[in-house]
């Protein structure tokens, strides 16, 4: 695979782990909070997807390591799609908006994202 798509790879496995993991624990949240099924029934869904959500995290970090040959970078991407995920599936799974200090951390977030690339 040359560098390119390695790196595109890093970005999509970071970003769909780390959304996989927050959507996870969410959807346990709000389950459990509304009683819809039992708390081992939740919890026995939620742990299969944040097994996934691992899975592709760890594979994010080994190719990202790969291409990208720091690990600051692949760390500042792997928090960055957290602050970027976190509210958007917030909203998603609860409908609720952001406060301004989220949205203020969800833009200065982004602009973390970019600057990992310069």
């Amino acid at each position: 695979m040359n560098a390119t798509l390695l790196k595109i790879a890093t970005i999509l496995f970071l970003f769909f782990g780390e959304a996989f993991s927050v959507y996870s624990e969410m959807v346990a949240a709000k389950s459990h909070h509304v009683a819809i099924e039992s708390s081992s029934a939740i919890y026995v869904k939620a742990c299969l997807v944040i097994a996934l959500a691992g899975c592709l995290l760890i594979a994010g970090y080994m190719i990202g390591y790969k291409s990208y040959r720091n690990i600051w970078i692949v760390s500042a991407m792997s928090i960055t799609s957290i602050l970027i995920m976190e509210p958007l599936i917030g909203y998603l799974v609860f409908q609720q908006l952001p406060t301004r200090g989220a949205l203020i951390g969800l833009i200065l977030g982004a602009l973390g994202f970019i600057a990992t690339f310069t």
